[in-house]
């Protein structure tokens, strides 16, 4: 799901430890996301008031699109939290861990970072085609026009925190270089930008890792002493012998 080998050659691994075609397919869709059975909090919990909503895109890419879930009982102000999404766009799980937030107070906006190219399809494998055929830049301007779309809000407390999860951890690092308004991020196995533009980062960061990720952790070392240099305010956590994702 997360790795370098694509469908074709997770197949022809797969048929060394199965009978055929077949069967190399069958383990296949077995080790697939099971998105139902990762579910915490249902699309139809009581407790929440959760809807699919639009907001401006800059340069020109149109509308961006996302699911935005809030406490049906919200009393007062809410702190804001965005939830980038994996290489995949905006999928159940996605849209579960919204859910999560905003049964913990919050409103939390999960925007479909694929809105910019028609939207996430339904199928796995072909939202993670798109997602690799879609521009980044577009993407993470997306990311970028949630920021004041959840501010404007009438029951934001101005202030915004984000998390993601693989492309969107990176996502999350990048959106702390490039906006003054992000207050807090949580980076879980995100790539890390370049050294240059640490110095512009106002949030704060809490970053999660794999102790076997070599590809990701990589990275590390110049992106904390960057940090370090640029007296920024941030936590790493490197979780031994678990890999990436």
């Amino acid at each position: 799901v997360h790795g370098s080998i694509d469908r074709r050659g997770c197949l022809v691994g797969a048929a060394r430890f199965a009978v055929g075609a077949a069967g190399a397919a069958g383990l296949l869709a077995a080790l697939g996301p099971k998105f139902a059975a990762a579910q915490q909090v249902s699309a139809d919990d009581k407790r929440l008031s959760p809807k699919h909503v639009e907001f401006a895109s800059p340069k020109g890419y149109g509308k961006a699109s996302g699911y935005l879930a809030r406490p049906a009982k919200a009393k007062g102000p809410l702190p804001l939290v965005l939830v980038a999404h994996e290489n995949r766009g905006l999928n159940p799980h996605i849209e579960d861990i919204a859910r999560r937030l905003a049964l913990e107070g919050f409103l939390a906006l999960a925007p479909d970072l694929l809105s910019v190219a028609g939207g996430t399809p339904a199928d796995d494998d072909q939202a993670r085609d798109l997602h690799t055929k879609t521009d980044k830049s577009a993407m993470l301007s997306a990311a970028l026009a949630a920021i004041p779309f959840l501010k404007s809000h009438p029951e934001s407390t101005g202030k915004v925190g984000a998390v993601g999860f693989c492309y969107g951890g990176g996502v999350v690092n990048s959106m702390a270089t490039a906006s003054p308004d992000l207050s807090a991020g949580v980076a879980y196995y995100g790539a890390q930008p370049p050294a240059a533009q640490v110095p512009a980062i106002h949030a704060a960061l809490l970053l999660q890792y794999g102790g076997l990720d070599e590809r990701i952790n990589a990275g590390i070392p110049a992106y904390e002493a960057a940090l370090k240099a640029a007296g920024k305010r941030y936590t790493i956590y490197i979780y031994p012998n678990v890999n990436h994702a």
